[in-house]
């Protein structure tokens, strides 16, 4: 199986390339991302706890899925994808907004991604992808963001700096 590539790009979000992904984590390279944030009605957010087997960030808790958009592939079709493998439903997605961030890792790895924010609308429950999240569950989006300010240390670098700049952007 061919390793899972990234799509490099500038400040601007122009490709300039492509890259492995894990050499791209490695030499903390600037490439694009997507975080998909699912709301039901009730303004409940679905979170997903990443696999403990994840090479960074394992077992933290984070947004409904995210993922890196494949060459020809729109940040759209991306999230709609990766929601289907790691969740196990699709629905539709809007992208709504943009940023930069870079956050090292214990581990060595780094994320610098130009990440895009989709986000949608469902009312069911997922049927998870054990390879990639260990449990998922609906929490509205002050206790969210409440939760976050309390016990950091149990969620994603980019699921907080979302939180804490976008966080009345995504809400429904």
């Amino acid at each position: 199986m061919e390793e899972e590539k990234v799509i490099l790009v500038n400040e601007n979000d122009e490709q300039i390339g492509v890259m492995p992904k894990l050499e791209a984590h490695q030499k903390a390279v600037l490439h694009r991302a997507f975080s998909v944030f699912v709301l039901n009605k009730k303004n409940e957010l679905m979170l997903q706890q990443r696999a403990h087997h994840k090479y960074h960030s394992p077992g933290l808790w984070t947004n409904t899925c995210c993922s890196h958009q494949r060459e020809g592939e729109s940040n759209v079709e991306a999230g709609i994808r990766r929601l289907q493998e790691e969740m196990g439903f699709t629905t539709s997605l809007k992208d709504t907004i943009s940023f930069i961030y870079k956050a090292p890792f214990d581990n060595g790895l780094t994320e610098h991604e130009y990440d895009h924010v989709l986000v949608g609308q469902y009312e069911g429950d997922p049927q998870i992808n054990p390879e990639e999240v260990v449990d998922w569950k609906w929490m509205p989006v002050e206790k969210v963001k409440e939760d976050i300010s309390k016990q950091p240390e149990k969620y994603t670098e980019w699921f907080k700096i979302i939180f804490d700049k976008f966080y009345t952007q995504i809400a429904l």
